[in-house]
């Protein structure tokens, strides 16, 4: 576990490299999921930066993450894109999750949208819905806080009653209303992975309040909050979760609906940045 002057100098390190690839200060940073990679392809003047060229940057291991910094502009905002995250599950420490929220943090990002794959809990989702993160459960057995506090970004116990910005979901759930969708709101859990749950385990998830299940994004949001960014969550129901429907559950599943609902949600994507964006403005 590093210090906060460790903490702070691979930061700045990592800083100073992706400030020369940057036109100006991104007006929101994103993290895109499993699979859900696809909508950086629709920034325009673009730079790419792999994961592998940051100073003190971690690699994405898992399937259906590039492993991408992407720079450039969605209509009028410019954005910087994390395509691909990292994963407790790769072997990751919760620090290295984070850092690319952190690196976010010193660039002077103040918005996050996250997106992810999830495993529909609510027996009402179906796969392919979108669903807008309304609070979360962290079930990873660890906070990324844990340790010396880095007083740079945030309080020691930093409040998460308002995780997810709640004026940002009225604004999608706006937006989803135009595109004649249905807009549902849900609680995510995250647990730990890789194994998809056990039946049991769901209905424990279900008991407690989750209406969605994944492995990612919620490390980030703590640590987003910590920071005093505003976020916006989108979950992709890739899935139904196990023992609601009588079948294995398979990582193709995950990623073959990614790619079918992929048009939709970098239609919702481009729409709500487009809202928040103007609205920042104003």
């Amino acid at each position: 576990m590093l210090t906060e002057e460790k903490m702070m100098a691979r930061l700045n390190v990592a800083r100073n490299f992706v400030e020369k690839k940057l036109l100006r200060k991104p007006d929101f940073g994103l993290i895109l999921g499993s699979g859900l990679g696809g909508f950086a392809e629709n920034v325009t003047e673009q730079t790419v930066v792999p994961y592998e060229d940051i100073p003190h940057f971690p690699l994405s291991t898992a399937p259906g993450h590039k492993g991408n910094m992407v720079l450039g502009n969605c209509g009028a905002a410019y954005v910087m894109i994390m395509q691909g995250r990292l994963h407790y599950y790769e072997g990751y420490d919760m620090e290295e999750v984070t850092f690319p929220v952190r690196l976010m943090e010193v660039l002077g990002v103040k918005n996050l949208v996250v997106t992810n794959a999830a495993g529909g809990i609510n027996e009402s989702y179906r796969p392919g819905q979108l669903v807008l993160m309304r609070d979360h459960i962290n079930l990873l057995g660890v906070n990324p806080l844990r340790g010396q506090n880095l007083d740079f970004f945030g309080p020691r116990f930093p409040d998460m009653s308002y995780a997810y910005d709640k004026n940002w979901r009225r604004e999608a759930l706006a937006v989803m209303a135009e595109m004649g969708w249905q807009g549902q709101e849900g609680v995510y859990a995250a647990v730990p992975g890789p194994s998809f749950e056990t039946p049991a385990e769901i209905r424990y998830l279900r008991a407690v309040g989750a209406d969605l299940v994944g492995m990612s994004t919620v490390p980030e949001v703590i640590v987003a909050g910590h920071g005093n960014m505003r976020v916006l969550g989108i979950s992709c129901v890739t899935n139904m979760a196990a023992g609601v429907l009588e079948r294995k559950l398979t990582m193709e599943e995950v990623l073959e609906t990614s790619a079918r609902v992929a048009g939709d949600l970098y239609a919702l994507l481009k729409s709500v940045l487009a809202r928040l964006d103007k609205s920042a403005r104003r």
